[in-house]
């Protein structure tokens, strides 16, 4: 999933007018017993998609499936995606650490899934197919070898390799993969910005990595790397296009979800760069700035959006998968909502994310509930819910919630020193731990 922003503000502006006062480490918030049910039980589901629809030959995840797990909608049958892969993996950790599954079972999937990239998956210089098939590796939908997809996938692996720590065999395979990544390579030529990707037929995909977007942790993974490193450099040398909607100011090239994915992993919280950007807070104003857009726009979809239920992103929608965003120049806005959107920043903004999913769930019940959590999205306006879910959103809220919740996911990546490493070499400032945690209050709408 790759967008290519044209926003033309100099990373100068942007850099200059972003500079954030720290934030807490975590967002401690008074779950209620039902709240905490609620996540239970979303957490669960969420990890059923992982366990239940990944290929027990390969580990290979769906794109997507029916949300009571019978086939998606249209042509994605048997087509796989290394970037919902690598949320898998960090959700058989999940599993496994909720119980949900045995730490055996976990550990086996996890290394059939290592053992399949490592040593029979397609890969080019060490990167992989965006799409390809769960049963053999093959290449679907003429796929491009994907450089934000295969560091997706990474996050997960890297992530199984530091929670099976004592496997010799995960952490041999695990470090092949990423190892064997020649990130110098996917430069084509360039100092500091890689491409999107490369196609066996065509070479190198023309579009760069070289404006916000969701490819920070791809970023931080090359400098990190021990065998073909980025420059530290390249960390400055992509745009940081500053938008302001409302009240809020924050740094964007697209989506919401391209705030998300690299927070999945990447911790960020209270640490800011040598250009004093605050990524973490910067996530949380775009979340914030999301839901005060589509409260702007109830009055147009008053069925789809209110004070309580917001959330658009790059999602299914009537008419076939859209990027909604706040920001103009993505598809407009006809009141479908895509409860990964808030399911995906409970890291930020539990106390308008959590009110907002509990919403959904109450008012429109299994149309948008079922087996594997949310539908990928559905609009009330215009009487049409999805019947699919996307396996990179489903992984999204699931690690999203596991962070704001435990901050598993983060701790467990974190340890991978290659990453804690790159953020030196770039510069970022130590954690500012405060002494008494921030309460967040959960919104919720008078009865």
């Amino acid at each position: 999933m790759r967008l290519n922003s044209k926003a033309g503000v100099s990373r100068r502006t942007a850099l200059g007018a972003l500079i954030a006062a720290p934030v807490g480490l975590g967002l401690s918030t008074q779950e209620t017993a039902a709240d905490s049910a609620f996540l239970d039980d979303l957490q669960h589901r969420s990890f059923l998609y992982f366990w239940e629809q990944a290929n027990p030959d390969t580990g290979l995840v769906p794109d997507r499936s029916g949300v009571n797990g019978g086939p998606p909608v249209g042509p994605s049958e048997h087509v796989g995606s290394s970037a919902a892969t690598g949320f898998g993996l960090t959700a058989l950790c999940i599993g496994a650490q909720h119980k949900w599954i045995t730490q055996q079972q976990a550990r086996a999937r996890v290394h059939t899934t290592l053992d399949f990239f490592a040593n029979h998956a397609f890969q080019e210089h060490g990167w992989f197919y965006h799409w390809l098939d769960v049963r053999t590796g093959g290449q679907r939908w003429a796929s491009e070898v994907s450089s934000i997809d295969t560091a997706l996938l990474l996050g997960g692996v890297l992530t199984a390799a530091q929670y099976f720590s004592h496997d010799a065999a995960i952490s041999k395979l695990a470090a092949l993969i990423y190892d064997r990544i020649d990130f110098s390579w996917m430069l084509n030529g360039d100092r500091f910005f890689l491409s999107h990707g490369w196609r066996p037929d065509k070479g190198f995909i023309k579009f760069r990595w070289d404006t916000y977007a969701e490819m920070s942790m791809l970023y931080l993974l090359g400098i990190g790397s021990s065998t073909h490193p980025l420059p530290a450099a390249s960390w400055y040398a992509w745009q940081r296009p500053l938008y302001t909607y409302g009240s809020f100011q924050f740094i964007s090239g697209g989506p919401l979800f391209t705030h998300q994915y690299s927070h999945a992993w990447v911790d960020y919280r209270n640490r800011r760069d040598r250009g004093f950007v605050e990524f973490f807070r910067n996530s949380t104003d775009a979340t914030r700035a999301n839901r005060q857009f589509c409260m702007n726009v109830a009055k147009s979809f008053p069925l789809s959006y209110d004070e309580t239920i917001w959330g658009i992103t790059a999602s299914d929608g009537l008419k076939g998968y859209k990027v909604y965003s706040e920001i103009a120049h993505f598809e407009p806005v006809d009141g479908t909502v895509a409860p990964c959107a808030p399911g995906g920043s409970l890291m930020f903004a539990p106390d308008i994310c959590l009110p907002a999913l509990m919403a959904m769930q109450t008012r429109f019940a299994d149309r948008v509930y079922g087996r594997y959590g949310f539908v990928d999205a559905f609009n009330p306006q215009a009487k049409w819910f999805d019947t699919d879910v996307i396996g990179i959103d489903v992984g999204i809220t699931l690690l999203s919630a596991e962070n704001l919740r435990t901050g598993n996911v983060w701790r467990w990546f974190m340890q991978n020193k290659a990453i804690p490493a790159a953020m030196n070499l770039v510069g970022f400032e130590p954690k500012i731990v405060e002494k008494v945690p921030r309460k967040v209050a959960i919104r919720r709408k008078p009865r």
